[in-house]
């Protein structure tokens, strides 16, 4: 922590991804103003939450619905926030009701209970359809071949925008472990908008240890918690 408290430590802290992604952006031909950053704030207070805001972060991460709901009305007005975590049915309408964007639906049933909430409340949220890029069995999402079935049946849904792709690498102390999955997921996006299927607007994939491989292989909506807010309390 710096001298100057918390608020200076996330700054800084803020400041060196932004010159992280600004680099990785380069390394990659692109601009770095076309990654957006969401700060993952698990775990961690509105207070940190706010500190973040008034560094300039404008995208809120989170990972449980009832964990945002008793934050947000501490925090202030203007951020964007964003659903992470895995969205349970029965959370559906608080969870529409909280975040701007939901980027881990994975199943049509999932997609129908957020359409049916979000036409209800008179108006629609976008989504991220989520896939499971390394196999792994302990995470959620379709797997990259089932991708093309679920938006097919999702794009029929009223209450959806249907915003791109979203993916969780596996994770390695080596970064570079996951850079085929995201480059997987950054083709398969690529194929689906080129066919005319969605507008892939949003390529969501990378945390704090992996984020500039995947700005490399085409992500342009990273998720970063720790290399922001520090390690999460116990």
């Amino acid at each position: 922590m710096s001298k100057h408290g918390v608020g200076a430590d996330i700054a800084a802290n803020a400041a060196r991804i932004r010159e992280r992604i600004a680099r990785a952006a380069e390394r990659a031909g692109r601009r770095p103003e076309d990654i957006r950053l969401v700060a993952v704030s698990k775990l961690h207070s509105a207070e940190r939450i706010s500190e973040a805001i008034g560094a300039g972060i404008r995208d809120i991460g989170e990972n449980y619905v009832q964990e945002a709901a008793a934050k947000l009305s501490e925090v202030p007005e203007g951020a964007r926030w964003h659903m992470v975590g895995h969205l349970q049915r029965n959370k559906a309408k608080q969870a529409v009701q909280i975040f701007d964007m939901i980027q881990t639906v994975d199943s049509p049933r999932l997609a129908a209970a957020i359409g049916r909430h979000a036409e209800a409340a008179g108006g629609s949220v976008d989504i991220l359809l989520q896939v499971n890029t390394s196999g792994e069995s302990a995470k959620s999402g379709v797997a990259p071949d089932a991708v093309e079935k679920l938006l097919e049946a999702v794009s029929e849904m009223r209450g959806l925008r249907v915003q791109g792709l979203m993916t969780v690498g596996r994770w390695d102390p080596n970064p570079e472990s996951a850079r085929s999955e995201f480059r997987l997921l950054a083709d398969l996006a690529g194929r689906l908008e080129d066919r005319g299927e969605a507008e892939m607007k949003w390529v969501s994939m990378g945390m704090s240890h992996d984020f500039e491989i995947a700005i490399e292989e085409g992500a342009n909506l990273v998720r970063v918690g720790t290399g922001i807010f520090g390690p999460r309390p116990e």
